[in-house]
């Protein structure tokens, strides 16, 4: 009896490592004027009566107000707060807000920090979150992840998937093209992303969901395929990096995790934000991260390089206004971001002088 008893655990927790649950956007609504869908969107999922806006300083003037009014006209009560850094000091704001006035949805209006800050507080909270984005700089629009800072560095923390996505070309084309120009280093950095991912498979017997994998690099080859609509900063072009971005996004929610879209490009992107930090966006970084580690794997890097370089990303260490030695420096802090992630970092072993030629290589420095 004991016997079955003990086999039948075993079978329940079999099925239970089994489970695979994905958190998917219900609504993705992209193109131009969209933004007056949001109270739409909103009543279509069940919230007509409170919600809660989390803006920047910047944003709240160029489109946060305006959300704010729309929901409001429609009956909705709409408060909002304003926030700044991507800390867990601003996580903390945003928590106590939602305490203090229980709205039925979160909305994150602004760029990648708002919208990270916006997410990961409503997931504390037990609520839905909406994503309304002002900049197309990286995949968090869509993605489950919120990057938060803490002493300099950052921390991606799994959060939960946008229950909707609205993305206003019309207001994301004003921004500066350096943002989209930064998205697109974020999107052609799953090239190196997957092959790490398929490196841990091999080396460590982690999961691999192939079908994550080729949402992920169906994405990176679309940016790559279409850099030169990008770099003309024109609603086109710019909704081709919006919907590979959200692709991106997707993917990590089927995947369960950050692996299709982050690897060992993101390893150091996060330790030059560490060891210079204020110069350089996420997904510049991430960018001229993933010209090196490409280079690592045997790909075409120099492809790469020119498909960053024709939608005006940057390439080098200048390009990204930090030294030559932040640069090397990072190559070898990169590893020991997150030593549970096996990128080709781990077999390639880099040292001082293997980072510094590799930089140089790759004409980075």
């Amino acid at each position: 009896m004991v016997g079955n008893s003990l086999q039948l655990n075993r079978n329940v927790i079999a099925l239970t490592l089994q489970i695979h649950r994905m958190q998917l956007p219900r609504e993705v609504i992209v193109g131009k004027g969209t933004l007056d869908q949001v109270v739409p969107v909103c009543k279509k999922l069940g919230f007509s009566k409170s919600a809660l806006v989390v803006t920047g300083v910047n944003t709240y003037k160029i489109v946060g107000y305006k959300v704010i009014d729309l929901l409001t006209d429609s009956g909705i009560n709409a408060s909002h707060l304003i926030v700044s850094s991507s800390t867990m000091n601003e996580v903390d704001s945003v928590r106590e807000k939602i305490r203090e006035l229980n709205p039925q949805v979160v909305l994150g209006v602004g760029g990648g920090t708002k919208i990270d800050l916006a997410k990961l507080s409503a997931a504390h909270q037990h609520l839905p979150f909406i994503s309304v984005p002002t900049t197309a700089s990286h995949d968090g629009i869509a993605s489950p992840l919120a990057s938060i800072k803490d002493s300099q560095k950052l921390y991606s923390i799994m959060a939960q998937a946008p229950m909707a996505i609205i993305a206003d070309t019309s207001i994301i084309v004003k921004a500066s093209h350096r943002y989209s120009a930064s998205g697109c280093g974020d999107v052609l950095a799953k090239f190196t992303a997957v092959q790490d991912w398929l490196l841990a498979h091999k080396a460590k017997e982690e999961y691999y969901g192939e079908y994550a994998a080729s949402l992920a690099i169906m994405s990176a080859k679309l940016v790559s395929r279409n850099a030169d609509l990008i770099k003309r900063s024109n609603e086109e072009g710019l909704r081709v990096l919006i919907e590979a971005l959200i692709s991106c996004g997707v993917a990590m929610s089927i995947a369960g995790s950050s692996r299709p879209s982050s690897g060992s490009e993101h390893l150091f992107s996060h330790a030059l934000h560490s060891i210079a930090p204020g110069h350089a966006l996420h997904g510049e970084m991430a960018g001229v991260g993933t010209i090196m580690m490409a280079y690592l794997h045997n790909l075409n890097w120099e492809r790469i390089k020119s498909k960053l370089e024709k939608v005006a990303a940057p390439t080098t260490a200048d390009d990204l206004k930090v030294e030559s030695r932040d640069v090397v420096d990072s190559l070898l802090k990169a590893k020991t971001i997150r030593p549970d992630r096996y990128t080709i970092l781990d077999e390639k072993k880099l040292t001082h002088k293997t980072a510094k030629t590799l930089a140089k290589k790759t004409g980075v420095i």
